[in-house]
């Protein structure tokens, strides 16, 4: 009897500190706990539990008085020496409570729904406020890992500042970084553990694993429980794919959010800004680089043409090259014989560019060492072949005239190895042309060649050339062609040298007509005085 006596005096002084809360500027925890207390009092219980959550799952928010009550509750549920009342949004957990409930005064339950939503607005505005706040940290932190992120140009201390960024920024225990090769995702590096080395981007798994958080199909990352992937992405092309897993907290790993998707959304597009300027500050030094080894073959290539035409008598002669790249696939020469002779050469390499360069070279070297060792002939050029055969790919050949001439008396012996005709050009104006007397070097391992002579007379010029100016298109795909060649020269024959070779280049320059030179063009011009 002293119980319920004292119970309805507690209940009492409980009632009027409720209504004295409602009409203060008191928070609705404050209300609500002292609603509990007088259900407690109402009920004569050990204690009484709130719980607040969606339907159907509970979370504990509030507890007066003991007992042993349960973090999370079902709204289908009730545990074992308990009971339950649903009141507004909340349910209420009464531990061993000595008196019915069924007559719950009406106005408590009113004050406890009024109670309970008013602390889920509190809750609801302190979550939004959290994630205002939240917002704008995630902001200034993303700020931040831009810049750190841009400042590299760097590929490799990219990849691993993205990843790390990505970690820490999602509180995630793993991660991978993916970049694209092809169609597939490449593992590039890791963070925490290991993952698969290659993702295939055509996989219909791969549009799962950008929607979903959790794929118990996929051991991407194993050991993880939650993954969250996001591609990454530049002008709609894929650079590479972003993992991290199970974000840590202080009640251990969990699940990533829409807001954590959406900040790595943000990283990654980041990341796609500064893979793609690293990508292409690479390809930048790249091409510097190449562009410097290019510069230095052309002056290699250029030191293997002659820099000073011999002064004979009896000859004049001289030689103009323009590749059609920085290096180029033309070669000639003009070297010392025995007796008093010299070698005129004109060869041309199939292709253009450094390949072509890189054969121009084996044949200066292999014909400088080969005229060093025996007379120019059918066997050097047979021995020249056989060493291009054995040097070069199947699909590279060689064609060259080479001709040993006599300044003293004109004798002229040639060779020609599938090269075009040379043009000797008459004084009294005919035209003879020096044909093929073999294959291209290079084509063949057992190659046979023909030696021919001729006799040059005072007045006559001699002309070695390469296709590159026969080959001159013009826009309408017209060819300058032979006939061209040999009436300028037959129109030049009694001007210097370097006037023929000025008025040759302009005359194929202008049949060009601004079209990019299409192949490398070679003259060598000798006359007998």
């Amino acid at each position: 009897m002293t119980r319920t006596v004292a119970s309805a005096s507690e209940a009492s002084r409980a009632w009027n500190e409720i209504l004295e809360l409602a009409g203060s500027d008191e928070t609705g925890r404050v209300l609500v706990e002292r609603l509990l207390e007088l259900l407690r009092l109402a009920a004569d219980a050990v204690g009484v539990a709130l719980y607040i959550g969606d339907q159907p799952r509970f979370e504990r928010e509030h507890v007066v008085g003991s007992g042993d009550f349960p973090e999370l509750v079902e709204s289908t549920e009730t545990p074992e020496g308990f009971e339950a009342i649903v009141v507004g949004d909340g349910v209420m957990l009464i531990d061993s409570p000595r008196r019915s409930l069924d007559d719950l005064e009406h106005g408590l339950r009113v004050a406890l729904a009024a109670g309970v939503r008013s602390l889920r607005l509190e809750k609801r505005l302190k979550r939004q406020r959290f994630e205002v706040n939240y917002r704008g940290v995630e902001l200034e932190a993303l700020y931040d890992v831009g810049l750190a992120i841009a400042r590299t140009l760097n590929l490799e201390e990219l990849s691993e500042e993205i990843l790390l960024r990505a970690v820490s920024l999602l509180d995630a225990r793993l991660g991978a970084l993916y970049l694209t090769r092809g169609d597939c995702y490449v593992l590039d590096r890791t963070f925490g553990g290991d993952a698969r080395a290659q993702i295939d981007a055509a996989d219909p798994q791969m549009k799962a694993l950008l929607e979903r958080e959790r794929l118990d199909d996929q051991d991407l990352i194993p050991g993880a429980e939650h993954l969250l992937a996001v591609p990454i992405e530049a002008d709609g092309k894929p650079l590479g794919l972003l993992l991290v897993a199970d974000k840590e907290s202080r009640r251990g790993v969990g699940p990533f959010g829409p807001s954590d998707r959406r900040s790595l959304g943000m990283l990654a597009n980041q990341a796609a800004i500064a893979l793609e300027n690293a990508h292409l500050h690479r390809q930048a030094l790249e091409k510097e680089r190449l562009e410097r080894e290019a510069q230095l073959a052309a002056e290699i290539q250029r030191r293997l043409l002659p820099d000073t035409l011999p002064k004979l008598d009896g000859l004049e002669l001289t030689g103009w090259n323009r590749p059609a790249r920085q290096v180029g696939g033309d070669y000639y020469d003009l070297l010392p014989l025995a007796g008093g002779c010299f070698a005129a050469v004109v060869a041309d390499v199939t292709g253009k560019g450094m390949p072509a360069a890189l054969m121009v070279s084996t044949i200066h070297s292999a014909l400088r060492l080969l005229l060093d060792r025996e007379p120019l002939g059918p066997e050097l050029v047979a021995r020249l072949n056989h060493h291009v055969f054995d040097s070069s790919a199947p699909n590279k050949f060689i064609t060259l005239l080479i001709a040993s001439i006599d300044p003293g008396s004109g004798e002229v012996s040639y060779l020609n190895a599938g090269h075009n005709p040379g043009l000797l050009i008459r004084g009294s104006g005919g035209v003879e042309e020096l044909p093929t007397g073999g294959m291209p070097l290079g084509l063949f391992q057992g190659g046979e060649y023909e030696a021919r002579s001729l006799a040059m007379e005072p007045g006559d010029l001699l002309c070695f050339y390469s296709d590159g100016i026969t080959e001159c298109q013009a826009p309408d795909e017209e060819e300058f062609g032979d006939k061209r060649l040999k009436d300028l020269l037959r129109e030049l024959a009694i001007d210097p040298l370097d006037k023929v070779v000025a008025a040759v280049d302009h005359a194929v320059t202008d049949f060009a007509a601004g079209l990019p030179q299409g192949d490398d063009q070679t003259l060598v011009l000798l006359r007998k005085t």
